[in-house]
């Protein structure tokens, strides 16, 4: 099989890659490296430095390398740069994806995997609940909005041109690789300040809760295996699949748990409630227990977080 993957020198998608090469698959990765990294991909993979919003240059790597199956991670993946800026959030998300859709049909890629957001898609997640695939979608940020807008141009595919897709809603995605300098990614953002020795900083829920919002933090080596069994077909015949563990922990359980893993101080600074931000967000993940496995329980994905972070300090 012929595996493209969109973003695949980023965080998540260089992952995927690693996943694919070792079930066998012939990859290529499509990235423009605005956020990812050349020496992310693995030697010997076809690279392409494109951005996603370029026709003719991804119908050309289309052409080139004729993908059977096409996992599209390249996105704009902060909340926050959506709110300031909704117009580039679209540009990429959904102009971007349309691109990519378009290529795909024309050279008969067989299905599209994409990465949603289960940790927005749904709105609000009241306590004591979990959203499951079906839940009614109520985003309040443009990031939410634009992915819930992708999913709906892949029915629409499906229905006018025969093009298969799998959608994997994840939740917060951690681990190693993470981008400690940007916006997005708790994770990676504490655990450099905690190897730094500067305090962490914590915003508030919506409700001022000092803990922070509630997440459903996923391992992306999870994730990463949950693409590749799709690219399979090894997840049966649902086409939208929640990618998380079921389990939600606030902000402050996240800075705790790295600096215990590191084996440092923790000197929590208290923020603001930041526009956009849902307050409790966890996934119910029984579809996807059924078809796979479970995950990576909370602790172990953080030692192995904070390893590959303290490794990699600079």
């Amino acid at each position: 099989m012929r595996f493209l993957i969109t973003g695949g020198a980023g965080f998540i998608g260089s992952h995927i890659v690693e996943h694919a090469l070792k079930r066998g698959l012939t990859v290529a990765v499509l990235d423009d490296l605005s956020e990812g990294r050349r020496e992310f991909v693995p030697e010997g993979v076809p690279f392409f430095q494109v951005d996603v919003r370029d026709d003719a240059a991804v119908r050309a790597v289309f052409e080139d390398f004729r993908p059977d199956v096409v996992s599209h991670q390249a996105a704009q993946a902060s909340v926050s740069v959506s709110v300031r800026d909704p117009l580039h959030d679209a540009s990429v998300n959904v102009m971007g994806g349309l691109t990519i859709l378009r290529a795909a049909v024309d050279a008969r890629v067989s299905r599209v995997l994409f990465a949603s957001s289960g940790g927005t898609v749904y709105g609000e997640v009241a306590p004591g609940t979990a959203a499951r695939e079906d839940d009614p979608k109520l985003p309040i940020s443009p990031y939410a909005t634009s992915k819930l807008a992708f999913e709906l141009y892949l029915e629409t595919f499906r229905v006018q041109y025969g093009l298969s897709y799998t959608v994997l809603r994840y939740g917060n995605v951690y681990g190693p690789r993470q981008n400690p300098h940007g916006e997005a990614g708790v994770t990676a953002i504490f655990a450099r300040l905690l190897l730094s020795g500067e305090p962490v900083r914590v915003n508030a829920a919506r409700d001022g809760d000092a803990a922070g919002c509630v997440r459903d933090y996923v391992y992306v080596e999870d994730v990463a295996a949950v693409n590749v069994a799709a690219a399979l077909a090894e997840l049966g015949e649902d086409a939208v699949f929640n990618v998380g563990t079921g389990e939600g922990r606030t902000t402050l359980d996240v800075a705790t748990a790295l600096a215990g893993a590191l084996g440092v101080p923790l000197d929590v600074r208290r923020g603001d409630y930041r526009a956009g931000d849902l307050q409790r967000c966890v996934l119910d993940v029984g579809r996807l227990r059924e078809a796979w496995r479970a995950p990576t329980p909370f602790e172990e994905g953080m030692a192995r977080t904070a390893d590959w972070f303290r490794e990699h300090d600079r």
